[in-house]
């Protein structure tokens, strides 16, 4: 039980670094102690003695920098490993008590059909979003093999677009539910400028339209 019980700490330790630099990339206020922690610190700050994580202390809320614009998100870490509906209600309690619009959760195994079905029902109210822990076991946007990714404010869009003399359904397009797109949180008609390493001119940047 012990084994099991380090090996679930272990888990949970990445997952909530990998979700602290999520946020971060996104533009929100994240302290760096958060992420630069190693496992022993993170046992210390979070288990408290015990020989487990209490899912309650890793939740967590952050503000949006000043210079990116205005709002907070949360994270919540479900109990459940199937997430249902008593849940749900927690959860958007808590982004109710709060005034906060945008969320996370973060479920073990799944999300039930009406789990799902509170997030498109409460979808004018409270921008949600879901991740399996092993979805933020590695940050994938640190592999090798990912290009930078930069997501374009809408006046960059624009100044891209006039630029080049395009509409944006004539750029390349990029997946809503790509990796990529739900890590930095894309939304339907934002644009990202990729920039991939080239032999001939030292890099090259393409653009990607969310669709």
């Amino acid at each position: 039980m012990a084994d099991d019980a380090e090996r679930e700490t272990a888990r949970l330790f990445r997952v909530s670094r990998t979700i602290h630099e999520l946020v971060r990339d996104r533009g929100y206020e994240i302290a760096a102690n958060e992420i630069s922690m190693d496992l022993n610190e993170f046992k210390n700050l979070y288990a408290k003695g015990s020989t487990s994580i209490d899912k309650n202390h890793i939740a967590f809320k952050a503000r949006m920098q000043a210079e990116r614009g205005e709002g907070e998100i949360y994270v919540f870490y479900a109990d459940e490993a199937s997430v249902g509906i008593k849940t749900m209600r927690k959860f958007i309690t808590i982004l109710e008590d709060q005034k906060i619009g945008r969320g996370i959760i973060i479920y073990k195994t799944n999300m039930t059909p009406s789990a799902n079905k509170v997030i498109s029902a409460m979808a004018s109210q409270f921008q949600i979003e879901a991740f399996q822990e092993s979805e933020l076991l590695v940050n994938i946007t640190q592999h090798i093999l990912v290009p930078q990714h930069e997501v374009l404010t809408m006046e960059e869009k624009r100044e891209l677009l006039t630029k080049y003399r395009l509409k944006d359904t004539q750029l390349p397009r990029i997946q809503l539910q790509d990796p990529v797109s739900r890590y930095y949180g894309l939304k339907r008609g934002q644009v990202v400028k990729i920039t991939r390493p080239s032999e001939t001119s030292g890099r090259y940047v393409s653009y990607r339209l969310c669709l």
